[in-house]
């Protein structure tokens, strides 16, 4: 399967897998897609780490990094994040509500640990700002990565330059025409459309309707679609709207390689697509995850309202690390507060299977849903008499 994209990066399958997980991104450049590595919460250290081992594990196959790029942040007008002064901003208000609700569902405090420990992982430790992501960019470069990405705002021009002059194409995420609009003027040589049916950060348009839109405002820079895409089918029509590749994140999540804890993949693998909902009640801006009595505390009558990025994510880091660490069980009462980030399509998930798999079915799925569609078009055999 040929397009534009799959030229530009030379892969044989224009399917890209956004995933936290190293063992993921490494099987999906295996079988001929692109896996992107989301890095925003890894050091420079990790990421090196994380980086090396996959170019080991793929031999010199593509795979690519992405990175949270907002443009508007809670530190922004200081030009990055002070970290001990923004934990000075957190309402005492907010902390003891958090508090509140943990003690609802009985979950118990986490062990000691130095604060800078804690400040160094998961939520706490998000690198958005240029200061502390200009390193990630440098590892990343280092290890010859085939495509940045920017999930969250069109990327600044020093880092479109810096990536251009290493030869490598950069991509940026859009959840409306005029961000496509902006990061085509900005650059961009890749441009990802995401619908509100994806997980993480998205916006509140539909992929079907967003897709052809953008693919007509930014012409003729290419266009992924993302949100809302987990099999075959769903990739044929979004080819047939304009889109030269699809990019997934949430199909990666019950694959045998994924990082998702059993208590996320459990609820996962039982939920319907009805199941989601777009919330800030983790990073501070609308990301869709999986419903849960953490979401739906939130919108209780008298919750504070999130926080801007990253207050929010500072904020809840904590909290999270206590949930995270006793919901396995199979008798804790923190299990119903377990949330993650997902997409509609977690309503399709119901089995297991590896991401190569997962590739190799989308692939044989989108093609036999193509060839039928030729069937129907093709002119009915004349009558003979």
């Amino acid at each position: 399967m040929h397009t534009r994209v799959t030229k530009m990066l030379g892969i044989d399958f224009p399917i890209f897998a956004f995933t936290h997980c190293r063992d993921v991104a490494a099987a999906v450049s295996n079988a001929g897609g692109l896996g992107v590595l989301g890095a925003v919460a890894h050091s420079p250290e990790q990421l090196d780490i994380d980086l090396r081992w996959i170019a080991e594990q793929t031999k010199g196959k593509p795979f690519g990094v992405d990175l949270l790029i907002p443009r508007k942040y809670v530190g922004a007008e200081m030009g990055g994040i002070d970290r001990n002064s923004l934990s000075s901003m957190l309402p005492e208000e907010h902390r003891r509500w958090i508090d509140q609700v943990l003690e609802r569902y009985s979950v118990p405090p986490l062990p000691p640990a130095s604060e800078s420990e804690r400040d160094q992982r998961g939520m706490a430790g998000l690198r958005i700002d240029p200061k502390s992501m200009g390193p990630l960019i440098e590892v990343s470069f280092a290890h010859k990565a085939a495509l940045i990405a920017s999930a969250l705002g069109t990327p600044p021009d020093w880092l479109v330059d810096k990536a251009h002059a290493a030869g490598i194409p950069v991509a940026a995420l859009a959840g409306r025409i005029d961000h496509a609009v902006a990061h085509k003027q900005a650059g961009v040589d890749l441009i990802i459309a995401q619908g509100t049916e994806g997980g993480g950060h998205t916006g509140e348009i539909a992929t079907m309707v967003l897709v052809p839109q953008v693919v007509d405002a930014v012409a003729p820079t290419p266009v992924l679609a993302a949100g809302g895409i987990a099999c075959g089918r769903q990739m044929a029509a979004e080819m047939a709207l304009g889109a030269e590749g699809v990019w997934c994140g949430s199909v990666w999540l019950t694959t045998h390689e994924s990082e998702t804890s059993p208590a996320i993949r459990e609820k996962f693998l039982a939920a319907g697509s009805a199941d989601t909902r777009r919330s800030r009640s983790l990073t501070g801006k609308p990301a869709r995850m999986l419903r849960s009595a953490w979401t739906d505390a939130w919108d209780e009558p008298g919750a504070p309202q999130p926080l801007p990025m990253p207050l929010q994510s500072m904020l809840v880091a904590d909290a999270q690390r206590r949930i995270h660490r006793v919901a396995h069980k199979a008798d804790s009462s923190a299990r119903p507060l377990v949330t993650y980030f997902v997409g509609q399509v977690v309503g399709q998930m119901n089995t297991p299977m590896s991401a190569r798999d997962v590739v190799r079915g989308m692939v044989e799925e989108c093609l036999d849903t193509m060839d039928r569609m030729n069937g129907l078009f093709e002119d009915d055999e004349p009558e003979t008499a």
